[in-house]
C-alpha cells in the first residue's frame, strides 16, 4: 500500500476525522505512522483532546496492538526556516529575517513556494530512514486542504514553474513530485451520500486524473442507518393513516377515536417516513455516482455520540475491517 496517505474532500465532510482514524487504521502492531496537518487550524489536537501541535513529530496515540502514531503540525515560515538553513546556512541570518517579517512576505506572495515547503517536509518523511536503512515511519497521512485546491496544492512543480526554473527551489520541487506522482502516494477523498459532496469528489478526481496525481480510494464518511425495510419504504409516502392509527392503538397508545393519542401521532410519525424514504432514494443516487467513479470506496458510519477519541478508535476499527491496508 501506498506509504504516503494524502486525505481531502469537501469541506464539513469529516476529512480530517478520516484522516485521523486513518492513521490509527495503519498503525500496525509495533508499526508507526505519522499524521501531518498543513493548514495551520489545530484540528488534529482537538480531535486526540491534546494541547497544540508544535512545528515537530510528537506522539499522540497508541494505536490497539501496540502501533504509534505520531502527529505533526507543518508552519510554512518555519519550513521555509529550515529550507534556508539546509540549503544557505544562514542560521542567525535566517532568524533574522523572520523577525522582519521577510519570510512572512515571502510565503505570502509566492504561494507556490509554500506549497512546496508544506508537501517538501511531508516527503521528506516518508523517504527517512534510521541508521539500520528501515523507514522510520510506515505511513505518512496528510490531512490535506479541500477538494477545490487540492489538485494545485499537490502539483507544486507547476506552482513553483514561474518562480525558479533550476537552483535548489526547482530541485526541490522535481524531488516532492518524484514522490507524489509515484506509487508511493494515494489521495484518498471523503465525501457524504449528498449531491454536493458527491459532485465536488467527481470533479476533484478528473483534475486530479488530468495532473498524473495518484488517486486512491473514496470514503463515504457519516453513512446514516436505514430504519425501513424495502416494502415499508415504498409505501411510506402513500395515506396509511387510519391503519397506521389502528397499529398504534393496538401497540397501547390511546384509542382510534377522532383525536385521540394514537391520530395524533399518525401525521408526524408518516412525515418522518416520508422523509426517511426520500433520504434512502438520495443516498442511492448518490451512490450510483460513486460507483461510475470506478474506485474502491471505504464507508464510515454516523457516530450518534458525535466524534471524540473513542470514536475515532471506532472508525479506525472499521477502517481496519474494511482492509484498509491493503
Amino acid at each position: 500500500m501506498s506509504r504516503l496517505q494524502v486525505v481531502s474532500g469537501k469541506g464539513g465532510t469529516g476529512k480530517t476525522t478520516v484522516a485521523a482514524a486513518l492513521a490509527l487504521a495503519l498503525a500496525r502492531e509495533g508499526g508507526r505512522t505519522l499524521l501531518v496537518e498543513v493548514e495551520g487550524r489545530q484540528g488534529l489536537a482537538q480531535l486526540f483532546g491534546a494541547e497544540a501541535l508544535p512545528y515537530e513529530e510528537r506522539k499522540i496515540a497508541v494505536a490497539p496492538g501496540g502501533g504509534e502514531v505520531f502527529a505533526l503540525a507543518i508552519d510554512a515560515e518555519r519550513a521555509l526556516l529550515d529550507y534556508l538553513q539546509m540549503f544557505y546556512k544562514l542560521g542567525s541570518a535566517g532568524r533574522a529575517l523572520k523577525k522582519l517579517g521577510a519570510i512572512d512576505f515571502a510565503t505570502t506572495i509566492a504561494p507556490g513556494l509554500r506549497d512546496v515547503l508544506l508537501t517538501g517536509k511531508a516527503c521528506e518523511a516518508v523517504r527517512r530512514k534510521d541508521k539500520a536503512g528501515q523507514y522510520v515511519y510506515d505511513h505518512v497521512i496528510m490531512d490535506a486542504p479541500p477538494t477545490g485546491r487540492i489538485t494545485r496544492f499537490l502539483n507544486v512543480n507547476d506552482e513553483v514553474a514561474g518562480l525558479a526554473r533550476f537552483g535548489p527551489i526547482h530541485n526541490q520541487a522535481q524531488a516532492v513530485m518524484k514522490v507524489l506522482k509515484s506509487p508511493e502516494t494515494a489521495v484518498h477523498l471523503v465525501t457524504l451520500l449528498e449531491e454536493m459532496p458527491v459532485q465536488e469528489t467527481a470533479d476533484g478526481i478528473e483534475e486530479l486524473r488530468e495532473a498524473g496525481l495518484p488517486v486512491g480510494r473514496v470514503v463515504v464518511n457519516m453513512v446514516r442507518p436505514h430504519h425501513l425495510d424495502e416494502d415499508t419504504l415504498r409505501t411510506a409516502a402513500g395515506d396509511h393513516r387510519a391503519g397506521v392509527a389502528r397499529a398504534l392503538s393496538r401497540a397501547g397508545l390511546g384509542g382510534a377515536r377522532r383525536g385521540g393519542l394514537a391520530e395524533r401521532l399518525v401525521e408526524p410519525l408518516l412525515a418522518q417516513a416520508a422523509e426517511h424514504a426520500g433520504r434512502v432514494e438520495l443516498e442511492r443516487e448518490q451512490r450510483a455516482v460513486l460507483t461510475g467513479l470506478d474506485l474502491p470506496t471505504y464507508e464510515l458510519p454516523l457516530l450518534g455520540a458525535g466524534m471524540d477519541l473513542a470514536g475515532l478508535y471506532e472508525l479506525a476499527k472499521e477502517l481496519r475491517k474494511q482492509s484498509v491496508a491493503e
